[in-house]
């Protein structure tokens, strides 16, 4: 059907004022639609998928846009749902610490609210001035502070979904302490959207940290034994930092103006219990180590310059280098080999790779930036590294056309039955982000 057609079609069921034909759209990244919608409620949304499901038309969802490099085998779906215009606080139970929000909002300003309140969403994920908390949920999205927060999915109490046939539920509810039934807010979280859009999301929150500080650990040296050595006295130690990133020397390079395999670690906790950690540190500070202590304001300054360092979906790529992310998972400690494996691979493939990893959880990402070729071989590379490693890679950022030459989930893991009935039982019309998720769910 042409864009015009469907336009007509759609204008029967939709405001025409929030509608936008896209002509010859052809974005790099994908993930696009011949027309653009723009609802304001959650009944929008339900129309539109009602009329998808009965017309078969295939339905792209998009927040901010920060991830739209993430996934998806089609060029461009027949209709394109932005939550731009779905956004605002529904409910704050201050005392309760949780928040009910639209989907569409985005998360630094959900932030700057909550800061009025002493509180916060305890996330951080990259770009937070675009990236909506709809987007973050449906990736299950986290960064270095993973080791004290956890992960998206850990923050979220409740959650109200539009189902591909546009039936609205909940899951979940506005308490922490909820423990009736199934969790199915673990369904949709991670689901890339494939399952149903999400409209409200209920969190609970955590109290401002009264103080916090940034410690960079350099190894001025790079001598992996004594990083190794370092970190898992420090882990077994009773203090309690809320990052242990690794930070290869050319990202290190980027943030601090120096080249060095350097650990940022990370306390939030009341002045007197932070400077405690921070002396430990400095007790069983290896040798031929350079250490830096970023308080308050500095320490913040360093993590907002951290969180845009990875590429932004919602804004071009104007160098002409191809840009890929890299999400790996490994047993702890072997983040150290994955991130000295990236460093070295710079060079065997004339590419910049920017790395990190968090030695208390396994996460790492790494970033590509070069010639296409290889960027893929990059990856593939890396990929046969962590499998004999018993870990994953997932591509989180690849351009629309690379997407298709190599697969971004990687192998399907031996639960994809699952995976793909749930998704027949939900969506049989495979409507919604179609070829977005695992196995071209």
């Amino acid at each position: 059907m042409l864009q015009g057609e469907l336009y007509t079609e759609l204008k029967d069921v939709f405001p025409e004022s929030q509608m936008e034909v896209k002509e010859n759209e052809g974005h790099p990244l994908g993930n696009g639609g011949k027309v653009a919608v723009y609802p304001k409620t959650e009944n929008e949304i339900s129309h539109i998928l009602q009329y998808a499901n009965k017309n078969g038309k295939t339905v792209s969802i998009v927040g901010g846009g920060t991830k739209r490099g993430f996934g998806g085998l089609i060029d461009s779906a027949d209709i394109l749902l932005s939550l731009a215009n779905l956004k605002g606080i529904v409910e704050h139970t201050v005392g309760d610490m949780t928040l009910t929000v639209k989907a569409g909002t985005p998360f630094q300003e959900l932030q700057q609210y909550l800061e009025e309140h002493n509180q916060k969403i305890s996330l951080d994920p990259a770009w937070p001035d675009y990236a909506t908390i709809g987007g973050i949920i449906a990736a299950n999205e986290s960064g270095p502070k993973r080791l004290a927060y956890g992960s998206a999915r850990d923050a979220v109490i409740g959650l109200r979904v539009v189902y591909p046939n546009g039936k609205v539920i909940r899951t979940g509810g506005k308490v922490v302490k909820n423990v009736a039934g199934y969790d199915m807010n673990k369904l949709f979280v991670g689901s890339m959207g494939t399952l149903g859009i999400l409209t409200e999301i209920t969190l609970k929150l955590r109290p401002l940290p009264k103080y916090e500080s940034n410690v960079l650990l350099s190894f001025t040296e790079g001598d992996f034994a004594e990083m190794r050595s370092f970190a898992a006295a420090f882990l077994d130690s009773q203090m309690e930092p809320v990052s242990l990133e690794l930070i290869s020397p050319s990202l290190a390079e980027k943030l601090t103006g120096e080249k060095f395999y350097t650990l940022a670690i990370s306390f939030e906790d009341n002045e007197s219990s932070v400077h405690y950690q921070e002396s430990f540190l400095k007790s069983i500070q290896p040798p031929k180590t350079k250490m830096t202590i970023l308080a308050q304001e500095k320490a913040r300054k360093f993590w907002q310059s951290f969180y845009t360092i990875s590429p932004n979906g919602r804004v071009s790529n104007q160098t002409g280098e191809t840009e890929a992310v890299l999400k790996i998972g490994v047993v702890n400690l072997d983040v150290l080999k994955v991130i000295r494996e990236s460093h070295l691979l710079q060079d065997t493939h004339n590419l910049l790779i920017e790395a990190h990893g968090g030695l208390g959880h396994g996460l790492c990402q790494i970033i590509l930036r070069g010639g296409s070729e290889n960027v893929i071989s990059a990856i593939q590379h890396l990929r046969n590294f962590v499998k004999e490693l018993n870990g994953y890679a997932v591509i989180k950022h690849l351009p629309f056309i690379l997407r298709q030459k190599i697969e971004v989930w990687g192998e399907n893991p031996p639960y994809f039955f699952l995976f793909k009935g749930i998704k027949t039982k939900i969506d049989p019309n495979n409507i919604l982000n179609p070829k977005r998720f695992v196995g071209g769910i």
